[in-house]
């Protein structure tokens, strides 16, 4: 029997969706919601992540404790994560124990926000945020993102600061919960060996009566980015760390598949155009190029590490290749290896429910629609020379963002 897509939608307004595969071993559940850091004000900067943590303390049925016994019980590990877009929290488990997850995973999703473990955690929160701050590679990133995006919070940090999560106030977290978890902007996913039958018959039990509603995000229209540039000293690190940022399809745009290929092309990790010319050669400890489609915009960066002596040399160098790539476009060739490497490592990962319920879930809250592995790809197989070129001239590579952090002073945009 092949895969199947299911969908139901509560009174409530939550989506409830499934994609059943009886040949899966296991099945992977998990609620996605459509929030971020670009859904925060500056006074509640890091909320969204602090709230993930707190999601895990418990309901007010049961504590930390219970949870993680309970869920011990069934052989099934729950987490999470936070993005600048969304908060997911899922689990996986043997499909007898399906229903149990969901009880468990649907009980903590209505929070108890004690103040005694809100407390506790914003401790583990700050010290997450002091071990961050010590990683170049994630901070050049952040750094990066702000300066793109400017003024518009899809450049806020996930994890907020240190000043905005040491002021936050537990009632600021229980409001934004009640402004942002609601069930228009959520959607609860399931993937893998199970009856979709019986799995909505339960979600509904569980979900049913949570409060309805969908609240607006600050919106953002397609941007090329800021075009700034910022070099920013830090002794602490050895080496240099560049990012060259520019504007790309959205999340909703049919190109998406190209700049998936062409960002592949250019920069995957292996047997790529700045593999050759970069690091195979020895100029810089890594470098490549990836594509992250957002709700209303995209973003390509390029990325490399290198020695400071030798950053100015690799920026130039990968001006070069974008220039080139704006120019000349990729060749066929490049195509259908990026191509090919891309489907075989999307293949290979569905196989897994929980990548497939990551797909599944993802879809929904971008796009609101089922995208099968088969529609994938097939909408990679159609991506060629003539889509390649229209996504060069509709989202060009003519005003990139660099930021650099590390001990080089030296550094100058490329002309």
């Amino acid at each position: 029997m092949s895969t199947a897509f299911h969908i139901l939608e509560a009174d409530n307004g939550l989506p409830i969706i499934g994609e059943t595969n009886p040949a899966s071993h296991s099945v992977a559940v998990g609620f996605f919601v459509r929030t971020g850091s670009r859904d925060e004000s500056a006074e509640e900067s890091g909320v969204s992540h602090f709230l993930e943590h707190m999601i895990f303390k418990g309901s007010k049925k049961r504590n930390s404790e219970q949870l993680n016994a309970e869920l011990d019980l069934i052989g099934s590990s729950p987490n999470a994560y936070t993005s600048e877009e969304t908060t997911v929290y899922y689990a996986s488990c043997l499909p007898r124990h399906l229903g149990r997850a969901l009880e468990v995973l649907s009980d903590i999703m209505r929070p108890a926000l004690r103040n005694d473990d809100f407390n506790l955690e914003k401790k583990v929160i700050l010290e997450e945020i002091g071990m961050y701050e010590d990683q170049p590679g994630d901070m050049v990133f952040d750094h990066a993102r702000k300066l793109f995006f400017n003024e518009h919070p899809l450049g806020n940090s996930v994890l907020g600061t240190t000043a905005s999560v040491q002021d936050l106030k537990r009632d600021q977290m229980a409001d934004y919960f009640r402004r942002r978890y609601q069930t228009g902007n959520m959607v609860l996913a399931c993937a893998g060996n199970f009856e979709f039958e019986e799995f909505s018959k339960l979600a509904l039990k569980y979900c049913g009566r949570w409060p309805t509603g969908t609240p607006r995000r600050a919106e953002i229209r397609q941007t090329a980015g800021s075009g700034g540039f910022d070099v920013r000293l830090d002794q602490r690190t050895v080496l240099e760390h560049l990012i060259v940022m520019n504007g790309g399809p959205p999340a909703a745009s049919p190109l998406r598949h190209a700049a998936d290929l062409v960002s592949m092309a250019i920069g995957d990790d292996s047997g790529s155009r700045m593999y050759w010319e970069i690091v195979d050669p020895g100029h810089a400890e890594s470098a490549g190029m990836s594509y992250r489609e957002h709700e209303g915009t995209g973003i390509y960066y390029a990325t490399v590490e290198c020695e400071p002596g030798k950053a100015q040399k690799n920026l130039d160098r990968v001006y070069k290749i974008i220039n080139n790539l704006q120019t000349d476009g990729i060749t066929q060739e490049e195509l259908d290896v990026a191509r090919t490497k891309l489907l075989s490592r999307m293949v290979r990962g569905s196989e897994s429910p929980m990548a497939r319920l990551m797909s599944l879930g993802n879809h929904w809250i971008y796009q609101r629609k089922h995208i099968s592995l088969e529609d994938e790809i097939r909408s990679y197989g159609k991506v060629n020379m003539h889509q390649v070129r229209q996504l060069l001239d509709r989202y060009p590579f003519k005003k990139m963002t660099v930021q650099a952090l590390g001990p080089g002073k030296k550094i100058k945009q490329p002309v």
